[in-house]
């Protein structure tokens, strides 16, 4: 385990250091469960059909339901991440993750990112829903 406050992340010893997320995470607390969170505003308005301005918005809607619950991104322990297009995703790579670190910063929680065919909202092209834990006091 390594210790990355205020949650332990699950790392085998011999396994390679993944990149960009974490393989486990053992947290205690209050949980905060998000819903599938999109690409839109607060109005639920589409400002962009660009891919990867439409991940920062929803990394930004994240944030905002985080803070709602109290929480920051530190308290993330798991993200999954539903996208329509594997290439857009790939092809945006450097952009997203510039997108993450301003918007969540050097956490890397648990992750996992499926493609589906669609979204319920057509214009959406990325969906992340999170699970945080605030520890106890």
């Amino acid at each position: 385990m390594i210790q990355s406050s205020p949650h332990q992340m699950l790392h085998p010893r011999n396994w390679k250091a993944p990149v960009g997320y974490a393989n486990g995470v053992a947290a205690s607390g209050t949980t905060l469960y998000l819903g599938g969170l999109i690409g839109w505003n607060g109005q639920q308005e589409f400002e962009t059909d660009d891919f990867a301005e439409q991940v920062a918005q929803t990394l930004q809607n994240v944030r905002d339901v985080l803070e709602a619950g109290n929480a920051k991104p530190e308290h993330l322990v798991r993200m999954t991440w539903y996208i329509t297009d594997k290439r857009d995703y790939l092809n945006n790579l450097k952009a997203i993750g510039k997108a993450y670190r301003e918007i969540i910063g050097s956490h890397y929680p648990a992750m996992a990112m499926v493609q589906v065919a669609a979204l319920i909202e057509d214009r959406a092209k990325v969906e992340i829903e999170a699970t945080a834990v605030l520890p106890q006091n």
